[in-house]
């Protein structure tokens, strides 16, 4: 309890000073939130129109300053080394032998513990706007609702990885559950400092977990093929309600990752659906998301980007 309440103390002292230390052009940038008298001829449904109307584009051009290329280069080689000499390193030390069943098993664990960790940004990124917002500083609804549809997407991910038995042991779910918590206030830090390096981390982050799923399909193609898909993964990619995993994709550019099925809806737009008969389906599924989420937190970064103009949409 002792070593909680000091890494708390820690994390708000951080928090406090990210919050003092905002760039004098962020400040420039802030206008409180002034809500016009409405008529009864006002549509409701326009909010997010109006919060346009009032606020800067974005987080990154709100309260953002660009940031070398150099400090993006950091970024990747600093993940890659967390993940292969922290995260690889303890799942192969744990692992019980080099057996093709028992690294498939602790490939199950090893990406239990990273999606728990992959969905804190989006939590650190909703925390940070609602504080905004509640302060009167920044509002822009349609931010908060794109993060919360990643956030429902990676915790799908985590529920697959639970179905497959990634929780399992006690050990895997300590190191996930205490990475994720000191990785949430770290972003919470980022973000309030500068979303545009939050959001080159974060993206760092996604492409190296697609990089990772793509080598895992790779290397257990066999084995994933002759598995059913989890019953998770279907209810999310197939029976269930579409409308949060469509509002996760953003910046339509007329291409995919892999070879997702694109349909297209009643009103046109092409959708991603992915196929899901196989486990092998279901990874190839994650991967295609990971992809998608790179893509937003790249165009997130630059100080023209406007989340309204570049559409939820495939």
């Amino acid at each position: 309890m002792t070593v909680l309440t000091i890494s708390l103390l820690v994390a708000m002292a951080v928090m406090a000073t990210s919050f003092t230390s905002i760039s004098p052009h962020a400040y420039q940038s802030y206008r409180p939130i002034q809500l016009s008298s409405t008529s009864t001829d006002d549509n409701i449904l326009s909010q997010v129109t109006k919060d346009s109307e009032i606020s800067p584009l974005s987080p990154a051009s709100a309260f953002g300053e660009p940031i070398p290329p150099k400090i993006s280069t950091f970024n990747k080689l600093a993940i890659a080394f967390v993940k292969s000499n922290v995260f690889d390193a303890f799942f192969d030390a744990t692992s019980k032998s080099n057996e093709r069943a028992e690294v498939l098993t602790r490939s199950y664990a090893r990406f239990y513990a990273l999606e728990t960790i992959a969905r804190m940004p989006y939590f650190s990124y909703l925390s940070v706007l609602h504080l905004y917002e509640t302060l009167g500083l920044w509002r822009r609804a349609d931010y908060m609702k794109v993060h919360f549809a990643e956030s429902w997407n990676e915790m799908h991910h985590l529920l697959i990885m639970e179905e497959l038995g990634g929780n399992e042991r006690f050990i895997d779910r300590f190191v996930a559950q205490h990475s994720a918590f000191f990785y949430y206030w770290f972003v919470v830090g980022c973000y309030m400092s500068n979303p545009t390096l939050a959001y080159n981390l974060n993206q760092a982050v996604e492409e190296h977990a697609c990089e990772t799923y793509e080598h895992f399909l790779r290397d257990f193609e066999t084995e994933l093929k002759s598995k059913d898909a989890p019953k998770i993964a279907i209810e999310y990619y197939k029976n269930g309600n579409m409308f949060l995993f469509d509002e996760m994709h953003t910046c339509a550019d007329g291409t995919g990752y892999g070879d997702t099925p694109i349909v297209l809806n009643d009103d046109g737009i092409p959708r991603r659906r992915p196929k899901m008969d196989t486990l092998y389906d279901a990874f190839a599924a994650i991967r295609d998301d990971e992809a998608e989420h790179a893509k937003t937190m790249a165009y997130l970064q630059r100080q023209d980007s406007d989340i309204s103009t570049c559409d939820v949409e495939y």
